[in-house]
């Protein structure tokens, strides 16, 4: 991975500094990544060289794959030349590269245009890179002429390097100095972020800080830290005894800058391909009395492939996300100013129809605040640069969740004018009309505003017509259309399925997520389930598209987010029943079916004798003594009933 939003970089430092194990934290995160070993094999019997090799092997995940250039130093500049935009290439290192560049077999040959074909190529690489190299100016000079080639050439190679990438950084004694662009005095927060998180991470986040790495006529785009996570607790019942007080935050993040760069074509995991139909399979054999789940078995097969088991686990740790964001212009025509604002704050006081939800099913709850959009009719929602951020927010957002072991997140919104905003992005990915996606415009007192539908349709149709001959591409679409809802909801779900957690989907906001996501990681969709589209005719069509199927027609207009947990009680219950039930018992086998046999009798013997004819049966009408009620005591369980545990997401 790069640093803020940076492709190249190079990192320099002397021998057993520590520059290796940096460059490595560089790319810990990134989906796809290709070691580029430059050093020879050496001398078979020197086994010092063979010994530090192998640690250099043993470090490297075995995800990663490894491409030897040591054959021919001109090939690195073809491994450079033909990665793909998906790929993080790290080269390690540069002095093994030279070593072989000066090599007598390789020679005659003209050193300087040999570098300088590298340095064009990590110029023009679609990929990430990161490039690591001996620092060797520090040092003296060489006595022997064959010293003295080899310092001249690598400290050429290092100059043009350092030139091509955008930053630069010195590792001494394992702490990273950022040479390019010129490093800043650190920051109060800077401090703060590396006391709190002292981690790998957190130094890389630290040395971000403290030297920013961004474009020098760009406008400074610091980490946002992360919302705070509340954990309500259900509202007391009038004839219950007051428990405990909703409860205040119980986590919030360090901000820690993952240095991610999100664009098209991201390979992200995709499901299980197998345990989806295996689960729903197995749903045929349980000893249920009825035809079983009916449409409800979709949940099963969706948490399986999530799972990775044919005998998925309910959903125990959940998280709601509520993004608010307001859309300046006509898209929020008939909304109240400041009503998003008021139901913001009443989520996070533990109020409201979404907070009491989450409340009830246990979930936790984070209010994320998100840029606010200007009018798409007549400029941009968003910059360039505030999409960016906007996605790399939205990741962080999933890693969080991923990381606090969240089995399940739900994507909720409550800004003005995301129903309009939505539209425009159905409009544009998808070739929509405005006014056949745009639903009713309903007053709080439940009146239909005819006139705020025909404003919102006509901001929608202007901005398509501003945006006619603009590109397509989906962060050009979030930043003309889309706003900082929509753009921080995609980086949610790109996120969560970089760490394979499920997000259930509800309302337009994350549908049209869903769309623009399309474009930069195919994957993501297959990580989404839908409970119910609301009767929104947007979230009809873009489900319909993402070949989401709703699994619920309840028609339920809660606000986004609030629909979803409605549904969440009736999924858990059909996950924990497929998982709990017993195989029927004509379908166990021979174990299932041992029952205790009948006296043995004699087939001839089909007379009755005396004493069963005497045995005449009571049919006495039994006595039904009254019901005692129903106390408050502890309830039982069933024999065959297992207390849920939890499941790892991947």
């Amino acid at each position: 991975m790069s640093v803020d939003g940076w492709k190249t970089i190079l990192v320099l430092g002397g021998i057993r500094s520590g520059k290796s194990e940096f460059a490595e934290s560089l790319v810990t995160d990134a989906p796809v990544v290709r070691y580029v070993a430059t050093a020879p094999e050496g001398d078979p019997e020197d086994t010092e060289w063979a010994t530090r090799l192998a640690a250099h092997r043993a470090r490297r995940p075995g995800s990663w794959t490894t491409e030897e250039t040591a054959g021919e130093p001109r090939r690195l500049a073809d491994v450079l030349a033909s990665a793909e935009p998906n790929e993080t290439l790290l080269v390690d290192d540069l002095g093994g590269w030279v070593t072989v560049l000066l090599d007598p077999d390789h020679q005659p040959a003209d050193d300087l245009a040999t570098i300088a074909e590298l340095a064009e190529a990590i110029r023009t690489c679609p990929a990430r890179v990161v490039l690591v190299s001996p620092e060797v100016g520090l040092s003296l000079v060489p006595t022997t002429p064959l010293g003295r080639a080899f310092t001249d050439a690598l400290g050429a190679a290092n100059r043009a390097v350092a030139d091509a990438c955008d930053a630069v950084v010195l590792v001494v004694a394992g702490q990273p100095a950022w040479l390019k662009p010129a490093a800043s005095a650190p920051t109060a927060a800077t401090t703060a972020t590396t006391a709190t998180a002292p981690t790998a991470a957190a130094t890389v986040a630290a040395s971000v800080g403290s030297a920013p790495v961004r474009p020098v006529d760009a406008e400074p785009t610091p980490e946002v830290q992360l919302p705070d996570v509340l954990t309500h607790t259900p509202p007391v019942a009038p004839n219950q005894e007051p428990g405990n007080p909703w409860a205040a935050p119980t986590m919030a993040l360090p901000m820690v800058a993952t240095g991610l760069v999100i664009q098209p074509g991201m390979e992200l995991p995709m499901p299980d391909e197998y345990a989806g139909p295996q689960a729903v399979d197995r749903l045929a054999t349980l000893d249920v009395p009825g035809a079983g789940l009916g449409v409800l078995d979709r949940v099963v097969g969706f948490a399986a492939a999530t799972q990775g088991t044919s005998t998925p686990l309910a959903w125990g740790s959940v998280r709601v996300l509520l993004l608010h964001g307001d859309h300046a212009g006509g898209a929020s025509a008939g909304t109240v100013a400041g009503e998003s604002a008021r139901r913001a704050a009443q989520a996070r006081a533990g109020q409201g129809a979404l907070a009491r939800l989450a409340a009830e099913s246990g979930a936790s709850l984070q209010v994320v605040d998100t840029p606010a959009a200007a009018p798409m009719e007549h400029e941009p929602a968003l910059t360039p640069q505030q999409v960016e951020s906007a996605l790399r927010y939205g990741w962080r957002l999933a890693e969080q969740a991923a990381d606090a072991g969240v089995q399940l997140l739900v994507l909720g919104a409550c800004g003005a004018g995301t129903e309009a905003a939505a539209a425009a992005v159905l409009a544009a990915t998808a070739g929509a009309e405005p006014p056949a996606v745009l639903g009713r415009v309903i007053t709080d007192s439940g009146e239909i505003d005819d006139a705020a539908w025909m404003i919102r349709c006509a901001a929608v149709r202007d901005a398509l017509h501003r945006t006619r001959s603009s590109p397509r591409g989906a962060k050009d679409i979030l930043s003309e259309l889309g706003g900082g809802d929509v753009a921080v909801a995609t980086g949610v779900l790109l996120g969560a399925t970089a760490r394979r957690v499920p997000v259930l989907l509800d309302g337009p906001v994350g549908l049209a997520a869903g769309m623009v996501s399309r474009d930069l990681a195919g994957q993501a969709r297959h990580w989404c389930l839908l409970a119910d589209h609301g009767g929104h005719p947007a979230a009809r069509l873009a489900a319909d598209v993402l070949g989401l199927t709703p699994l619920l027609d309840l028609r339920l207009d809660l606000g986004e987010g609030a629909n979803a947990l409605v549904a969440l009680p009736l999924l858990r219950s059909v996950l924990a029943l497929a998982a709990a039930l017993p195989v029927h018992p004509s379908l166990a086998g021979d174990a299932a079916l041992d029952e205790p046999e009948s006296p043995a009798t004699d087939p001839d013997d089909t007379e009755p004798d005396d004493t069963d004819l005497a045995a005449e049966p009571d049919f006495t009408e039994p006595d039904f003594a009254e019901p005692e009620p129903a106390g408050p005591g502890p309830t039982s369980t069933a024999p065959d009933e297992q207390p849920a545990s939890g499941w790892r997401a991947g």
